[in-house]
């Protein structure tokens, strides 16, 4: 997937203090800061490559990993262009 710059991103993250960019480059993510309801957000924006593409139209499935031992509450949805 591609991180890609959407008209409604507000804001940029980085890596998180002391993350070791020679053990796994991390790099800057455009994102939106929002809210769901009273609950504050953050979005980010993908786009699958051409072979991501086949490979979602041949039944295969998009991962989410979140380094650490658990996961904070998270979502995946499909946005129009």
């Amino acid at each position: 997937m591609n991180k890609i710059q959407h008209p409604s991103n507000n804001g940029v993250l980085g890596a998180p203090a002391g993350w070791d960019q020679g053990e796994l480059p991390c790099g800057a993510l455009p994102i939106t800061r929002t809210h769901v309801g009273d609950l504050p957000a953050v979005v980010s924006y993908w786009c699958p490559s051409a072979e991501e593409l086949a490979v979602l139209n041949a039944g295969g499935s998009i991962a989410l990993w979140v380094l650490g031992m658990s996961m904070p509450p998270v979502n995946l949805s499909v946005e129009s262009a």
